[in-house]
């Protein structure tokens, strides 16, 4: 659809673009000509923000709270961030540890950008969360694939890891629950990683939506680690774009710089919004992860019956992979075909690796109705190739 400019520098021409986007961009067009199409494809919660933090957001903003903040962020948020940590992990962290940044991907830009120098490779599992290999090729460090196969949850092994681990290797990505495989790390996997050299970087933004087990942070194993976090997910907030980064206290100053110089501060009424999201939503979390978990079970139940479940059935996040290799090696043709042919609209699983090919991503961030209709014309569609 787009052409990159000749005339664009070298790095942004290093930049892949984000396929699902592609997708979702394909069905809107279909729907504003009227068709009916099926969003299994986006990773957006399809709840409203919950009331205690649009009100607090209406009062902020009723108040006059529009101006700058520390670039820190309100010590008032950093502070509930920390009682939350230790609320849920026991862990103790320090508000000066803990930056409020504008959504997920600022952090993951301050983080990569004091941990890595030029040719500095990360090692990151494959299939992975699109964006990663980009924001680190965008500061000049080297992404290292390791693959992680679906035998084994899509999870690193300790002894398939260790080889991508050289001298030079500074940091060791992890996502749990992750996307777009829906792992979750166990206590005992997180603390044989934390024994490893590297800093790890942690990313927790879909910590809370798990639905067998429970989930860990990194932090309750090491303290050289940086937590990437935000409210997007679990708290239906993607369009208040709220993240946060948990850092050791020595890299602060200067991620805080970065801060200062790129985005300045998170938005003010934003920050209010997620106090009252750490302190007042948690039965509104708690409905939310009864409805997922309803449509996981059932999304999962008709992807076995239909032949395309992963050996792994995923715990976490809101995402199921389908093994659709009996049907095509090229997953990227295939969601399009899907998209015409049935309005079914999912992620190519190329869009997270090559370990991914093969697979296409489902996201159950949608009612079961949809879910229901969407597998009905995907099956339908599948009988029709056989």
């Amino acid at each position: 659809m787009f052409k990159n400019s000749g005339d664009c520098s070298e790095r942004s021409k290093g930049i892949s673009p984000f396929i699902v986007m592609d997708v979702l961009e394909r069905a809107k067009y279909l729907e504003s000509a009227g068709e009916s199409v099926v969003h299994l494809e986006i990773g957006e919660p399809d709840f409203p923000t919950p009331e205690p933090v649009k009100e607090a957001a209406i009062k902020a903003l009723t108040d006059g709270d529009t101006h700058y903040t520390s670039s820190l962020g309100k010590l008032e948020l950093r502070e509930a961030i920390a009682e939350y940590y230790y609320r849920k992990y026991k862990v103790s962290i320090s508000p000066e540890q803990v930056i409020v940044t504008s959504g997920t991907s600022p952090a993951m830009l301050l983080i990569f950008s004091v941990l890595l120098s030029k040719g500095e490779p990360v090692v990151l599992p494959n299939p992975h969360y699109a964006c990663y290999p980009n924001f680190i090729r965008f500061l000049d460090g080297e992404p290292v694939f390791v693959p992680v196969n679906e035998e084994d949850g899509f999870k690193y092994r300790k002894d398939i890891l260790e080889p991508y681990l050289t001298p030079r290797t500074r940091v060791l990505l992890i996502n749990s629950p992750a996307n777009p495989t829906g792992t979750v790390f166990s206590a005992k996997e997180l603390n044989e990683l934390a024994e490893l050299e590297q800093f790890i970087v942690s990313d927790e933004i879909y910590h809370g939506l798990v639905y067998e087990g429970e989930e860990h942070t990194i932090l309750e194993y090491t303290d050289r680690a940086f937590v990437i976090n935000g409210f997007s997910k679990l708290y239906a907030m993607t369009g208040w774009r709220l993240g946060y980064v948990i850092a050791p206290q020595e890299f602060i100053r200067p991620m805080l710089n970065l801060q200062q110089n790129l985005f300045i501060c998170a938005p003010s009424f934003a920050q209010s919004a997620g106090i009252a999201a750490l302190r007042e939503c948690d039965q509104h979390v708690a409905d939310m992860v009864s409805t997922y978990n309803q449509r996981r079970v059932y999304l999962l139940k008709r992807l076995r019956e239909m032949g395309l479940a992963t050996r792994v059935e995923p715990v976490g996040a809101f995402y199921a992979l389908a093994n659709m290799k009996q049907y095509t090696d090229d997953s990227y043709r295939f969601a399009f075909e899907v998209l015409e042919k049935t309005r079914v609209a999912t992620t190519p699983g190329i869009d997270f690796g090559s370990n991914c090919e093969g697979y296409l991503r489902f996201s159950y961030a949608n009612s079961i109705e949809n879910i229901k209709e969407g597998l009905d014309r995907l099956e339908k569609y599948l009988a029709s190739l056989r």
